[in-house]
């Protein structure tokens, strides 16, 4: 009996897939428990929609992150912070810092866990921070920090 696969069995498919499975396999285990569908005309036709409609919505989130990636090529962000003596400053400016800015300043929103820094910033001056959006797609930004 041929069946799609709703979720991955252990040894057997993975979600998605269709295979043949031996009739008892199929509708005492696999059907029984939810594991998988018969695969019959209609429910071949649904898989067809759903597996178009992931691949859509995945091209469309690469554009949007291409798009922001491209707003953030080389840009610069500025980011104005307390200091002591010796121009060392109180804290440091951390990626949530510039994650935000970037939002605030260019209005490209970026996630503070996808932003690496170069370099710790504990000091006025010019560093360079990367904003990752989706694998591949990522832009530098320019972070100046200057005194408040």
């Amino acid at each position: 009996m041929k069946v799609i696969f709703l979720q991955d069995v252990k040894g057997t498919a993975k979600k998605g897939e269709v295979k043949e499975v031996s009739d008892g396999y199929a509708r005492n285990f696999l059907i029984g428990k939810g594991l998988a569908v018969e695969a019959t005309s209609k429910n071949m036709s649904d898989l067809a929609g759903k597996k178009s409609s992931e691949q859509h919505k995945a091209d469309v989130a690469k554009q949007e992150a291409m798009a922001a990636a491209e707003k953030l090529k080389d840009k610069k962000v500025i980011c104005k912070a307390k200091a002591g003596q010796g121009g060392k400053l109180f804290g440091a400016v951390t990626a949530g810092n510039i994650a935000d800015l970037i939002s605030e300043q260019l209005g490209v929103k970026a996630d503070k866990k996808k932003v690496s820094l170069s370099a710790e910033i504990k000091s006025f001056g010019t560093y360079t921070a990367e904003v990752k959006f989706l694998a591949g797609i990522s832009a530098k930004v320019t972070v100046e920090v200057v005194e408040e």
